[in-house]
């Protein structure tokens, strides 16, 4: 029940966020139009409008799940490029919001709050672009990503070109930079693999140095 309510009352609130940001108000608001009791509001919005900016961060990460189930066969590079496109782009109807959001988890206050959605949201991503790393490099994969994707939600957020052009040419040279560093960083691991261990060859010239008894 509360998380159907969540999503009722998050579509209701979308329209007045762009004037009153994410504020206990315009969740009273979308909740009296839904006549949601005050019960049902905590269940579904523990922590007021933190949860609200939660339930639309959650709505985007769906909608890049549904949208990726195209690119199942894809190059992993463009798989990438397209799980940060088709979050951006399920924003964008409604940027203002987006923008609120920004604001709202760029206060002090919340940036655990924005850390949290942030890993959210790359984890989502990677997942969605079939990505399947257990090791390391599922860390640094993300942290990777995390960088690309809020270096790219903001250049979106001032941009104006048409369709989002200029966006998206920004993200495309992103993933191309990061498939670079992915590229050296398993040539590295591979030359790495084939030079020997220097403390075994150090043990070794030991050894040889020994005189026979």
């Amino acid at each position: 029940m509360s998380n159907d309510l969540r999503e009722r009352i998050l579509t209701e609130a979308l329209g007045d966020i762009p004037y009153g940001g994410f504020s206990q108000a315009v969740l009273n608001r979308a909740a009296e139009k839904l006549g949601a009791s005050p019960a049902d509001m905590k269940a579904a919005f523990p922590n007021g409008p933190a949860s609200l900016v939660e339930a639309f961060s959650e709505w985007a990460d769906a909608r890049v799940a549904e949208k990726m189930k195209a690119f199942r066969d894809a190059p992993m590079r463009e798989r990438v490029a397209e799980a940060v496109r088709a979050r951006i782009e399920a924003l964008a109807e409604h940027k203002d919001a987006a923008r609120r959001a920004a604001a709202f988890l760029a206060m002090p206050m919340h940036a655990p709050l924005g850390a949290k959605l942030l890993y959210r949201a790359v984890d989502a991503m990677w997942h969605a672009a079939g990505d399947k790393a257990t090791d390391f490099s599922f860390y640094t994969k993300r942290a990777t990503l995390g960088a690309v994707y809020g270096a790219t939600m903001l250049y979106w957020l001032a941009d104006s070109s048409e369709g989002n052009s200029a966006t998206w040419a920004f993200l495309d040279n992103r993933v191309q930079e990061v498939m670079h560093i992915e590229k050296w960083r398993k040539s590295a691991e591979n030359l790495a693999s084939h030079i020997p261990d220097p403390f075994e060859v150090l043990g070794a010239i030991r050894s040889g140095m020994r005189k026979p008894t």
